[in-house]
C-alpha cells in the first residue's frame, strides 16, 4: 500500500516529486464514511454494503486515477502490490487478496491493472432479523492507462465488479496540468457507472446509473507544507435500494405491543450528493510527516456528514517507520429514514438501512513499514513490508437492535458495535 512519507528531504527535484505524488496518493487511499454513502450499493445481496474500510481497496483504482490529479506532472514509479485484508465486526467478516501492478512503457505511458477478490460470511444485525447467514465472493478487475505530455497527465481506465446477483461497471477519465514551477496542480476527473442488480433464485432486474465529477487544486506552499482542496459532485438515477433490505412497522399502530411487520424498502430513483475536502500534509523537522483532513459530504436524500482525521508518520532509522491515525465520523438521518414505521405504506419513501440513520464513529489505527535492502530479490529496486490495524466503533442513535426483542417495539436498545480491520502488503519497486 502507498504510505504517506515526508515531503522533502534532500532530493533531486523529479524525485521529490515523486515523494508528494506519493503522499497524494495516500490521502486520496484514506477511508472516508463519504465514500460509502457515495457507493450504497457494493453489495446487493448482504443486507448492508460492504463496511466503509473495505472500501479503502474498493475504490483504490479510482484513488490511483485522482491521484494524478493533485500531484506534480510525473509517472508512478513500476510497482507491484499484493495485499490481504481483512474485516471482522458486526456479524460481517470479510476477507480476500488484492494485487495492483503498474508498469511504464518508455517514457509517456504507464499502464495498470488490478485483481481483487472479497469473501464475506455475514450474519450482521441485518440479516439475523429477517434472513439466515450467508456467503458469498466478489471479484473485481480493473485496467487502466496514464499519459503524460510536457505537465498534463491524462489517465483513463475500466473496472468491473461481480457477483452471483449483483453486477458494476465504471469506466473513468482524468486529466490534471501542473504549473508555476510544479508547485500547483489542476485536475478534473469524471467517473461512469452503470451497475445490474439482481436476487438469487429470483427474475428480479434492476439498472442504476452513476456519473461521478471532481475537481481538485492542490498547491505547495512551502518546502515543508502542501494543501490540497477538492470538490465532488454525484448524481445517482435508477434502483438505488437494496432488494433484500426490508423496513419495520407497528401491526396496530393504536396497540404497539401487537408487534411489528416487515415490508421491503422503498427509496426515490434519484440521488445528487457532493462532497468538499480539505487536506493539508506537514512535514516536520526531524523527518516526520503530519496529516490532517476535514470532509463535509451532504446529498438530497438529507444526509449531512463530516468527517475529522489525522495522521501521524515518524522514521525510526532508514528501513522502520510507523504510523498512527485517529478519524472521527458524524452523519444525520435520511429524510425518508425510521426505525419503526406506525404503519405499513405509511410514506411515499421508507427505508430502515442502519447507514441512512444518525449515528457517529471513531477509527484509532496503526502500523509500521519496513524497507528492505536493495539486492534482496534479483531485478527488483525496492521492497516494502507493510502492516496495518485498524479499530473501529460504531453508536447509533435511532436505530434499534431487534434481535434483543422488547415487550414494546421501538423500545428495544440502540444498536452499536466494534470492529477490527488488518492489511498486510508487499510493495516491490521495479
Amino acid at each position: 500500500m502507498v504510505q504517506l512519507v515526508p515531503i522533502f528531504t534532500m532530493y533531486t527535484k523529479q524525485e521529490n516529486l515523486r515523494v508528494v505524488q506519493k503522499v497524494v496518493q495516500e490521502v486520496a487511499v484514506v477511508v472516508t464514511r463519504a465514500a460509502n454513502l457515495v457507493f450504497p450499493k457494493l453489495s446487493a445481496k448482504g443486507k448492508q454494503p460492504f463496511f466503509k474500510v473495505c472500501l479503502q481497496l474498493l475504490i483504490i483504482v479510482n484513488c490511483y486515477a485522482f491521484a494524478s490529479l493533485a500531484s506534480a506532472a510525473i509517472l508512478a514509479p513500476d510497482t507491484v502490490d499484493v495485499v490481504y485484508h481483512n474485516y471482522d465486526g458486526g456479524g460481517m467478516d470479510i476477507n480476500g487478496p488484492f494485487i495492483l501492478v503498474r508498469k511504464s512503457i518508455g517514457t509517456d505511458f504507464s499502464v495498470n491493472g488490478h485483481y481483487y477478490v472479497d469473501s464475506v460470511s455475514a450474519a450482521s444485525i441485518d440479516v439475523l432479523a429477517t434472513a439466515s447467514e450467508y456467503k458469498e465472493e466478489r471479484t473485481e478487475y480493473a485496467v487502466g492507462v496514464d499519459y503524460l505530455h510536457d505537465k498534463t497527465i491524462v489517465s483513463a481506465g475500466f473496472t468491473n465488479s461481480t457477483e452471483n446477483d449483483f453486477e458494476a461497471n465504471s469506466g473513468f477519465l482524468s486529466i490534471s496540468q501542473s504549473f508555476f514551477g510544479d508547485l500547483s496542480t489542476l485536475s478534473l476527473g469524471y467517473v461512469k457507472g452503470q451497475d445490474d442488480v439482481g436476487k438469487i433464485n429470483n427474475d428480479f432486474s434492476e439498472d442504476a446509473e452513476r456519473d461521478i465529477y471532481k475537481i481538485g487544486l492542490s498547491q505547495i506552499l512551502t518546502k515543508n507544507s502542501l494543501l490540497d482542496f477538492n470538490l465532488e459532485m454525484i448524481t445517482d438515477k435508477g434502483y438505488l435500494n437494496n432488494p433484500y433490505r426490508s423496513y419495520r412497522f407497528l401491526l396496530d399502530s393504536s396497540n404497539p405491543s401487537a408487534g411489528f411487520g416487515n415490508a421491503t424498502e422503498v427509496y426515490p430513483e434519484t440521488r445528487t450528493s457532493y462532497a468538499i475536502a480539505m487536506r493539508a500534509l506537514y512535514y516536520l523537522p526531524y523527518r516526520a510527516a503530519l496529516k490532517a483532513e476535514y470532509r463535509y459530504f451532504n446529498d438530497s436524500w438529507g444526509i449531512s456528514a463530516h468527517t475529522y482525521e489525522l495522521a501521524y508518520v515518524h522514521p525510526l532509522s532508514t528501513r522502520w517507520t510507523i504510523e498512527g491515525r485517529y478519524r472521527y465520523y458524524s452523519q444525520t438521518q435520511a429524510d425518508f429514514y425510521k426505525d419503526l414505521f406506525p404503519f405499513q405504506d405509511a410514506e411515499k419513501y421508507m427505508g430502515r438501512d442502519k447507514e441512512l440513520s444518525t449515528f457517529s464513529d471513531f477509527t484509532v489505527g496503526g502500523g509500521i513499514t519496513y524497507e528492505f535492502g536493495q539486492g534482496v530479490i534479483p531485478h527488483i529496486d525496492k521492497v516494502k513490508f507493510t502492516a496495518l490495524v485498524d479499530y473501529m466503533k460504531f453508536a447509533y442513535d435511532n436505530f434499534r437492535d431487534v434481535t434483543k426483542p422488547s415487550v414494546t417495539p421501538g423500545e428495544e436498545p440502540l444498536y452499536g458495535f466494534d470492529a477490527w480491520v488488518t492489511r498486510l502488503s508487499f510493495t516491490f519497486e521495479y
